[in-house]
């Protein structure tokens, strides 16, 4: 499934960084990150499937990202989109606080997920699974498919190696190295999410490269401090050939 690693005002010159991979089957339709035409301010991939996406940022420095909760025993497939909690975070202007209040009835529909959005001031997570909401205080955290920070194998293994990476910014090497780890880890060290075990092993890697199902997009966001500070992109995305296409973009918000 999918890794999130991030530092919320813990690095001096970027108050915001990000490393993420998305995991999802090759037959499911997507675009990778560009600017959305009809929202020439917001900077995502997009699902074509159902219209939503998975990270974004915009010109003004507004961020959002979500990870689904892996329970086949409670996933529906006609429950709507939880992409279009981040696609309509992005594309409107509501504080990231008020945003999770508002979301709770259409969050409710959804299946499980963990949800990131914020602004140059503040960073929110929540989940309706456990129906948690908070503000983040300053730290490094890490989301797969479980809650915020849940010990899984390659949660615990991506902090680890993303704090280290933190030191060598702005030099990205080392976090695209952490998002390209294909390491599984020992089957003892793994959760029994209802999956058989073949899978679970296959998905504690933080790179995914298995028949028809793989790692489809690794991303790198920095935010900038101040008004009008700098924020870069970089996406790699993957095809099902292992082949892939990366696209950088470095902008002054405004």
């Amino acid at each position: 499934m999918c890794l999130i690693v991030f530092a919320w005002q813990v690095h001096a010159d970027f108050p915001l960084v990000v490393a993420a991979n998305r995991d999802e089957f090759y037959a499911r339709p997507s675009k990778p990150a560009a600017f959305w035409p009809e929202h020439p301010q917001v900077l995502a991939g997009r699902d074509v499937a159902a219209g939503g996406t998975w990270l974004g940022i915009t010109r003004q420095g507004r961020f959002a990202a979500l990870t689904n909760y892996r329970d086949p025993a409670q996933t529906e497939l006609d429950r709507p989109s939880r992409g279009m909690l981040v696609a309509d975070f992005l594309t409107g202007s509501t504080p990231p606080a008020d945003y999770i209040a508002a979301t709770q009835a259409f969050g409710a529909c959804c299946n499980g997920y963990n949800l990131l959005v914020g602004d140059r001031t503040e960073l929110w997570w929540a989940s309706n699974v456990s129906g948690e909401a908070r503000a983040l205080p300053p730290g490094v955290y890490g989301v797969s498919n479980h809650l915020l920070d849940t010990a899984w194998p390659k949660v615990s293994g991506a902090k680890n190696a993303f704090e280290a990476a933190l030191a060598s910014l702005p030099d990205e090497s080392a976090m695209r190295a952490l998002l390209a780890d294909p390491r599984v880890h020992p089957d003892h060290h793994l959760p029994a999410t209802g999956i058989p075990m073949e899978w679970e092993r296959a998905l504690s890697a933080a790179f995914i490269h298995l028949p028809g199902y793989g790692t489809r997009a690794s991303t790198i966001v920095k935010l900038g401090r101040g008004a009008r500070a700098r924020f870069s992109f970089d996406e790699q995305t993957w095809w099902s050939d292992g082949a892939g296409e990366r696209r950088r973009y470095a902008l002054t918000s405004s």
